[in-house]
């Protein structure tokens, strides 16, 4: 892990990142990975998020796993883009 991945609060602690699942108007699935979920759900619901959620909007929050670190959030994030639509939705129902 580099400096430039390791973000800190001012009290020098290490932010937390968050990896997410949307569920879209279509019902397809879109995971990232965001500092504030709330946030980031606020701004894909204005129309200002990924390119793929615009299209298929409203969006609802499905999923959040929260992680130590960016480095590790965008590890994650890439490892549940690799699963099958029916291992997401699995992941979602056992966590829920």
């Amino acid at each position: 892990m580099n400096e430039e991945e390791v973000v800190k609060t001012k009290a020098g602690q290490v932010r937390p990142a968050f990896v997410y699942i949307l569920e879209c108007v279509d019902g397809s699935l879109y995971t990232g990975w965001t500092w504030d979920v709330t946030a980031r759900l606020k701004s894909h619901n204005a129309g200002k998020g990924a390119k793929y959620t615009r299209a298929r909007l409203p969006v609802s929050l499905v999923y959040t796993e929260q992680l130590p670190d960016e480095h590790t959030a965008r590890q994650r994030e890439y490892a549940i883009k690799q699963l099958t639509r029916a291992a997401k939705l699995q992941l979602i129902k056992f966590t829920t």
